[in-house]
């Protein structure tokens, strides 16, 4: 008998089936490290039927790598050498996608500034926020969520410096250049009712040319464990973004709005195929609290968005996002 009371054949087993739980973790490591690692980099395999599971990866895509910690600690628990460096790669994949990000070079040559902020429907200080939104120097100011009662206060406050507006529904666009041809633009989904109004299109005049100016903010996404990622009408509102920016004569093309999502989300193909956007830089703008992804955007076609970056906290639950943009 063994000192613990335990016939010597039975300890043998015992010690035998630890050692092969150890050895099944530490392969299971092996395996889900790699896989967290090329699914960071390449998302597009997962199936985005029912609850839209690679939509929601793809929106919080620099986060996966994070879930490799877990692992880790597993690896380290075990004492796998083998697999605690498994564990490095999602890290690496982070490096390879969303590296530049550290890089970025605030001092690229640019030819137009442009301000991109939800303002937040229930904002407790628009003129605060309107003030602190002047003070960025933007060419171009893009509001969403401007309710009735706040507009006065946003137009007292920009006016001076930004005298030619364009406002449709609860969408805006102050400018320092003359704007003309503005219009709405429909992306209302069909189950939402009529006076739902947050698209708009106008032509900026810049001392560098023409560009025609897009200002939308598509719906909302919610999580429910019955829907999973409900994107269906952002989606349905992408569709006909993407059909209007397709069929804009103007070169120059700037689309401005809280897209609700990041551009790696599949479900807005239809607009960021069209549109370059900016590279190697992350400007989480949501929550504000918080900022967990970019889902305010500034994108161009025909022209280059060569730097991005989330301004201070205002009143809303978004951050402005400033843009520099290259002809």
């Amino acid at each position: 008998m063994t000192p613990d009371g335990t016939a010597p054949e039975a300890a043998a087993r015992q010690r035998r089936s630890r050692h092969s739980g150890r050895r099944l973790r530490a392969r299971a490591v092996l395996v889900l490290a790699p896989l967290l690692a090329l699914v960071s980099l390449y998302p597009d395999p997962v199936p985005n039927a029912g609850p839209r599971l690679g939509s929601l990866l793809e929106t919080f895509q620099p986060w996966l790598p994070l879930a490799a910690l877990p692992l880790a600690a597993v690896a380290l628990w075990r004492r796998s050498a083998l697999a605690l460096a498994a564990c490095a790669l999602p890290g690496a994949a982070w490096l390879i996608a969303h590296g530049g990000a550290l890089l970025a070079d605030e001092d690229t040559p640019y030819d137009l500034t442009a301000l991109q902020h939800n303002v937040s429907d229930v904002n407790p200080d628009p003129a605060g926020t309107a003030r602190q939104l002047a003070g960025a120097g933007a060419d171009l100011i893009a509001l969403e969520e401007v309710v009735p009662a706040a507009l006065p206060a946003y137009r007292e406050i920009l006016s001076p410096g930004y005298p030619h507006l364009a406002v449709e529904g609860t969408v805006a666009l102050w400018s320092r250049h003359p704007l003309t041809d503005i219009r709405p633009v429909d992306i209302r989904p069909q189950d939402v009712p009529r006076d739902w109004r947050r698209g708009l299109r106008a032509t900026a005049h810049t001392p560098k040319g023409e560009i025609a100016v897009y200002v939308a903010h598509l719906p909302s996404v919610r999580m429910s464990p019955a829907s999973g990622f409900g994107t269906a009408r952002r989606d349905e509102s992408a569709r006909y973004l993407g059909r209007a920016i397709e069929a804009e004569e103007t070169e120059r093309v700037l689309l401005m709005g809280d897209l609700n999502s990041t551009v790696a989300d599949r479900g807005l193909a239809p607009v960021t195929s069209q549109l370059n956007a900016p590279a190697g830089t992350l400007a989480f703008s949501w929550p504000a609290s918080l900022p967990l992804a970019r889902i305010d955007q500034v994108l161009a076609r025909n022209a280059k968005v060569a730097h991005i970056r989330a301004l201070d906290r205002t009143g809303s639950d978004h951050l402005p996002v400033l843009a520099r943009i290259r002809f």
